[in-house]
């Protein structure tokens, strides 16, 4: 690793640039100070050419106690900038596994805590749910495509229509269980209703829908009217724990990631208990690399702090081991984590179109900031493989 200052070296912090030093073993980062001094930063490998322009001292203070979660939060707080976040966040992630594991040690029982407050008990997991969902239908349709799905679609192409993509995600997963018109099939956590109105016009099977998102199920049982299936779909605002009745099949899309780990083995036994005789379940989720779950338990990420309070990826055979310990069976895994990346670069590109109207539904630069950043953030770790996204069959 090389550095070199293009003016008279003014260390941003001796403990900032050890940091950086430590840590950069692939690409370039160029730092411009508060008070205008440049330093280049080169590691020994190729990797991402980024620049970070330091707004406020608080910048390197936040990294220095905070560490990735005070990258972020710097960020979002508008303490440093940078022309191409893009490039900024795939430096960050070339660079995963040279860098030191975990953050400050005096932090780390803190941040545990803060996670560990957001258990999704029952209760819980309403407050948990509508820190995210219920910020508002207006915000989440002017960046949405117009199926209404917020989870990944499915690339046959990198230059295929969003909408598409997300149609033919909802057609494998109804692939995977196979409904028909004398099938009653749940959807864990249901969304806006696009799934459920896509599987009732497609199948002919009746769709029983859940979810804990106020504004969620106003929008989907409003579009189940206008769809004219409401003899078909049944749109509830209820937590999958206490669901009465069995299914013929279940279908779940990136809900499990709010199930929270203490929370796993209680969810995989009530697919049991939902599922009829002969039944299976679709379900996709978010995964983190195996490799890197014990790390990523131990530290609550950016997202977990400030996006989904209460959040949880699993890795893909702790996903398996704990769906074995319930007796169920897991098949057909699909991992598309390159058609995630290309969502999040759509998603991203809708985001900043609609920023006037994001701006006049009252959000401010704070909240811009931190979408901003999420969406990139997440973007990097699937373009990195990281983390991936994965479909399922499981079966008892």
């Amino acid at each position: 690793m090389t550095v070199q200052a293009h003016t008279a070296i003014k260390p941003l912090s001796e403990r900032v640039v050890a940091q950086v030093v430590r840590r950069l073993r692939r690409g370039e980062l160029t730092v411009t100070s508060v008070d205008g001094t440049e330093t280049v930063f080169s590691g020994p490998e190729p990797g991402p050419v980024a620049r970070m322009e330091l707004r406020a001292p608080a910048a390197t203070r936040r990294l220095i106690t905070h560490g990735a979660n005070g990258l972020a939060e710097g960020y979002m707080a508008g303490d440093w900038d940078t022309p191409d976040l893009d490039a900024v966040l795939d430096l960050g992630v070339a660079n995963l596994f040279a860098k030191p594991k975990g953050t400050p040690a005096p932090l780390n029982p803190i941040q545990r805590l803060i996670h560990a407050a957001r258990d999704n008990t029952p209760r819980g997991s309403k407050r948990n749910i509508s820190y995210h969902y219920d910020l508002g239908n207006d915000f989440y349709r002017l960046w949405l495509d117009e199926t209404m799905s917020y989870s990944s679609a499915l690339f046959a192409e990198p230059t295929e229509d969003l909408a598409e993509a997300q149609v033919r995600k909802w057609n494998r997963l109804l692939e995977l269980v196979q409904p028909g018109s004398r099938d009653h099939l749940l959807e864990i956590g249901c969304g806006w209703g696009g799934f459920a109105i896509h599987a009732a016009r497609e199948s002919g099977c009746r769709v029983t829908g859940v979810t804990l998102s106020e504004e969620q199920h106003a929008w989907a049982t409003q579009a189940v009217a206008e769809a004219g299936l409401e003899d078909r779909i049944d749109v509830r605002l209820q937590d999958y724990r206490s669901i009465p009745e069995k299914f013929s099949a279940i279908a779940s899309i990136e809900m499990f990631e709010a199930v929270g780990e203490r929370w796993w083995p209680v969810f995989f036994a009530r697919l049991k208990e939902l599922l009829a005789p002969g039944g299976a379940v679709a379900l996709q989720t978010i995964t983190i690399d195996d490799s890197r779950f014990d790390d990523y338990r131990r530290h609550p990420d950016f997202i977990q702090r400030h996006v989904f309070p209460g959040g949880m990826l699993p890795s893909p055979e702790r996903f398996q081991t704990v769906a074995s310990q319930a007796g169920l069976r897991v098949a057909d895994p699909l991992f598309f984590g390159t058609s995630y990346a290309e969502t999040l670069t759509e998603w991203r590109r809708r985001f900043e179109s609609a920023l006037p109207d994001i701006a006049a539904l009252g959000f401010d630069e704070r909240f811009v900031r931190l979408w901003r950043y999420y969406l990139s953030y997440c973007r990097a770790g699937f373009s990195a493989g990281t983390c991936d996204v994965m479909q399922v069959r499981i079966e008892s």
